[in-house]
């Protein structure tokens, strides 16, 4: 294969320079955009047009369809597994149909929870990739590594669910539990979660000690659970803003599976539109995925938020029956994104080609 998705064995994932920027400088960057926000007063205020658009629709919603080019733009791959990726959509549909019929609240609440899964599932892999990168992995670094990048993300949400109302949601107002049952059970939760937190964070800091000292440790777990807790931190915890909490949330998680996908697809063996948009570089890849979430964007306003005619024209008002059938169709591609995520990038069994990129030397 002559481009690689991933680095040989050894502390990297991609390569130095890639993991970097890919984790280290998504974090950086967010922390630069919120002290640009305390500087302009954007803390305060509702989400700045310019943040939606870059961050929102660039990198969240682009992200989502990139998924399609791992997938649903490459004919090998659906005819391997044609009930999987055929059944997902459906699935995700009928699913979206039930819950919205029952009530808006109950789709955005259960979508909403399926996104923070994906979310903190998503560090997590790359995480595990990390240490299938590292022949010396043992069963304590697997255990240290992952107490610390779950219980980075994981505090931060139980002080969200404890610290309610918040100036910013997932998806939608209200998308969290927000009973009172709920709040005081997170509250009781938080000093422990809070010292769970700091004690893992000491276990796999002492432990890349020890392996510094040995040679053998990994620097770029390291920059990846520090950009995670630093980024889940600020964006939830420390700040209580919609602004701090976007561009916090979108550019580390968007970022780095951007990069992913764009180097599986470049990698595949055999040809596939996504290979040959792929190979054409970064940017062409990247602007396939916006331009695809720009559509989305319309057919959402247009028939959802009518929130910004200026760019996507004519709104189309649906009835409550209508937007029943409606509202899950247009998200079936960020639900389908969820769901696929958990089976496309598994190592051991469905993935040959980031299998074989990890086992070779």
């Amino acid at each position: 294969m002559s481009q690689r998705v991933f680095a040989p064995r050894g502390p990297w994932l991609f390569s130095r320079r890639i993991d970097l920027w890919a984790f280290g400088g998504s974090a950086l960057c967010s922390c630069l955009l919120i002290a640009l926000g305390a500087a302009f007063g954007w803390l305060d205020q509702d989400l700045p047009e310019w943040t939606w658009l870059v961050c929102v629709v660039g990198i969240d919603v682009a992200h989502v369809w990139s998924t399609g080019f791992r997938v649903y733009f490459a004919a090998p791959e659906l005819r391997a597994r044609p009930l999987l990726y055929g059944g997902v959509p459906a699935l995700a549909y009928l699913s979206g149909v039930a819950l919205h019929a029952l009530s808006p609240l109950a789709f955005w609440r259960g979508l909403a929870y399926l996104a923070v899964f994906h979310f903190v599932r998503q560090q997590v892999g790359f995480m595990k990739l990390y240490g299938r990168q590292n022949p010396a992995q043992t069963r304590l670094d697997s255990l240290c590594d992952g107490a610390a990048i779950t219980l980075a993300m994981l505090y931060p949400l139980i002080f969200w669910h404890a610290q309610q109302p918040r100036a910013f949601a997932w998806f939608v107002a209200g998308d969290f539990v927000a009973a009172e049952s709920v709040r005081a059970l997170a509250r009781a939760a938080l000093p422990l979660a809070r010292a769970a937190c700091l004690l893992s964070l000491i276990a796999f800091f002492a432990r890349q000690l020890v392996l510094l000292r040995r040679g053998s440790w990994v620097p770029g777990k390291v920059v990846l659970l520090l950009a995670t807790a630093s980024c889940w931190l600020l964006g939830i915890v420390v700040f209580d803003s919609d602004y701090a909490f976007t561009v916090s949330n979108v550019i580390l998680h968007g970022v780095p599976y951007f990069v992913l996908t764009h180097r599986y697809a470049r990698a595949e063996p055999v040809p596939s539109l996504a290979r040959r948009i792929a190979v054409r570089g970064v940017v062409p890849f990247v602007l396939a995925c916006v331009l695809l979430a720009l559509v989305e964007e319309s057919l959402w306003d247009r028939l959802v938020w009518h929130e910004r005619a200026d760019y996507f024209g004519e709104v189309f008002p649906l009835g409550a029956l209508q937007l029943v059938f409606v509202v899950p169709l247009l998200a079936v591609p960020q639900i389908t994104h969820y769901v696929l995520d958990g089976f496309v990038w598994r190592v051991r069994t469905e993935n040959p080609v980031l299998r074989r990129e990890l086992e070779s030397a």
